[in-house]
């Protein structure tokens, strides 16, 4: 269901990714063509009326002034009088004002919602894409493309966007009325236009790769900022500042001369642009001069009023073409956020698994792996392994890094997807029904997981552990926090659960992260309960309360426990250890612990370390300055 600010009886813009880089300006304005629309009519009609302008002032100069014969409906109007004339400017000039207030106001008010409804599909649709997509890209990218790229998009509607059409509307409207004045000056003033136009092009085509250049290294700057933000504290544990530092300061300096060369860029077409205008403007005003003077076999009629005239025209005519080159680099910089946003959005969904299967409201939580195999690239993760769980059981899994553990948990999740049985990839069954029959959103509704490294949100305590189920009662967070064995560190906060984590629970220990995302999925009661290596920063006697907490709910969920801590996988139902993607040894403690292996090594391994630093606390117990029974 798509959210609330997308309900307009339309497709969203982050529903269709095979249109990213198809008339991209036309599909992000939809929702907001016809304001915008309405935004340049304004703008037509403001220019219109403010072209009336130097009409009044001609016949103000050659009528009223210099009392010459003139006709039109001005003078009928005006009626002589230099007073009604300067009224009427004013008016004009009100009229016009207006009608530029609605067009900024109207191409405001599309601009920003643009901008608020490509934000929102942006971040809906980087929600949805697949973790393969995540696992390679770039954070401090995609945060520079969703804010900065955006921003570029969104100004250049409010403000260039018009700018074009008023270039438009000027040749269209201004021009017309300068034929009107004179034609040869009309003629000669328009002959400098495509030569201002011809220049504005070459330097659109010359800044917009200058543009994208500055954007990557924005990018670069950002992506580095948000890295060093995010591990400061291992910045600081390695002694690193100085050559974070460093490190910066040569993405900030690639920035800085990026954004030179565009600065360069556009003062020399400024300075030309400039040079070229005031150039052609001085030649209309000498050759109107010299046609008054009698200088000219034909004077078309111009008078003073009409030079006056002219000289606003060209203004109004000449300088928005001019403007246009500033309005195509601002266009470069457009496409190229476009482009950028472009390809976030074509980036293809995680598509949602088809079946005619119906599907219960809660799983039993039976899980059957059969011949699962399972490629990283090149790399063979799993290979052919097949285990079976019950509901309510226990199933321990210990190995190696890398030994595929990981790997298993993103497959329950549906995080990646695995060969079908058909393509000889294996099957994963949850109560008899195949995963890749089941909507993803479904299968991890019915999972709570708990990571190594758990992610907690800046927010209070209390939120944190209700993420999962958002109308728990007070007394329902209270108990999944006493299971976790952290209510009464909880408690020991100054506001209690109120109390604010620090970003990525930063302000919490290691282990009061993990009973927290602990607390936070056993408030869920989900069918089946993943522990990745999740008690390894809680100290012994901790893990073993948690264990006994966990071993009070044994039947209410099935558990898988990865974990290298023996002590944490000795009571469950069943042992599985894995090794090079293969299960290489099955049972329970009892039965892995009596056949040689690698379980069995490593039980040896933890008992003679444990043993080893029993002794090691007696002896320190003896050692001269301790106490003894002396009481010295």
């Amino acid at each position: 269901m798509e959210p609330a600010h997308f309900r307009r009886g339309q497709k969203s813009l982050y529903l269709q990714p095979a249109m990213a880089k198809k008339n991209t300006f036309w599909r992000f304005m939809k929702g907001q063509r016809l304001r915008y629309a309405a935004a340049i009519g304004a703008l037509f009609v403001s220019v219109l009326v403010l072209a009336e302008r130097p009409v009044v002032f001609k016949v103000a100069i050659d009528h009223i002034i210099s009392g010459k014969t003139v006709e039109g409906l001005w003078v009928r109007l005006l009626g002589g009088d230099l007073l009604m004339a300067a009224l009427a400017v004013v008016g004009i000039t009100v009229i016009s004002g207006l009608f530029m207030y609605l067009k900024g106001r109207w191409a405001g008010m599309a601009s920003e919602a643009v901008a608020r409804d490509l934000r929102n599909g942006l971040y809906d649709h980087i929600q949805h894409l697949p973790c393969t997509y995540h696992d390679t890209a770039d954070t401090g990218d995609l945060l520079q493309r969703c804010t900065s790229d955006v921003e570029t998009f969104r100004a250049f509607l409010a403000v260039q966007g018009t700018e074009i059409g008023r270039a438009s509307i000027a040749v269209l409207v201004v021009f017309p009325y300068m034929l009107l004045v004179n034609v040869p000056l009309a003629l000669m003033a328009m002959a400098i236009a495509p030569v201002v136009l011809t220049f504005a092009i070459v330097f659109f085509v010359k800044v917009r790769n200058t543009f994208r250049l500055c954007d990557e290294a924005e990018a670069v700057m950002t992506t580095r900022l948000q890295e060093n933000l995010t591990g400061i504290r291992v910045v600081r544990a390695f002694a690193r500042q100085g050559y974070e530092c460093e490190q910066f300061s040569d993405d900030n300096a690639l920035f800085r001369d990026r954004r030179f060369r565009l600065i360069r860029i556009m003062a020399i077409y400024w300075s030309c642009s400039n040079f070229l205008c005031t150039c052609q403007i001085g030649l209309i005003l000498l050759t109107g001069a010299y046609m008054i003077r009698g200088g000219s076999a034909d004077t078309g009629g111009l008078t003073v009023g009409g030079l006056v005239a002219m000289m606003f025209y060209m203004r109004m005519f000449l300088w928005p073409i001019r403007h246009l080159g500033r309005v195509l680099g601002e266009a470069g910089k457009a496409v190229v956020a476009m482009g950028r946003l472009g390809e976030i959005l074509a980036e293809p969904r995680e598509a949602p698994n088809v079946s005619d299967i119906d599907a219960p409201d809660r799983l039993d939580g039976r899980i059957e792996i059969s011949d699962l195999s399972f490629n990283h690239g090149d790399i063979k993760v799993l290979d052919r392994v097949s285990v079976s769980v019950d509901a309510g059981q226990t199933l321990a899994i210990l190995g190696p890094s890398g030994s595929g553990k990981s790997t298993l948990v993103n497959l329950l999740l549906s995080f990646y997807d695995y060969d079908s049985p058909e393509q000889n990839g294996g099957s994963i069954r949850l109560d008899g029904l195949e995963l890749s029959s089941l909507d993803q959103k479904f299968v991890r509704s019915q999972i709570g997981v708990v990571m190594q490294e758990p992610f907690l949100y800046s927010r209070s305590v209390r939120d944190n552990i209700r993420i999962g189920h958002s109308g728990a009662a007070e007394d329902e967070i209270v108990s999944a926090a006493a299971s976790s064995c952290v209510h009464e560190s909880i408690e020991d906060f100054d506001k209690g659960y109120d109390t604010l984590v620090g970003e990525r629970g930063v302000t919490l220990s290691g282990g009061q992260r993990q009973r927290l995302a602990l607390a936070r999925a056993v408030l869920r009661n989900p069918p089946i309960l993943i522990l990745d290596d999740a008690l390894s920063a809680v100290d012994t006697e901790t893990e073993q309360m948690i264990l006994e907490a966990l071993r009070t709910r044994h039947g209410r969920s099935t558990t898988l426990v990865i974990a290298h801590r023996l002590s944490t996988l000795m009571h469950a139902d069943r042992i599985i250890v894995v090794e090079g993607g293969r299960i290489v040894q099955e049972g329970t403690h009892q039965s892995l612990v009596g056949v040689d292996g690698m379980y069995r090594r490593l039980w040896q391994v933890q008992n003679q370390l444990a043993e080893d630093l029993r002794q090691e606390l007696a002896s320190d117990g003896d050692m001269p300055g301790t106490e003894g029974e002396d009481g010295s």
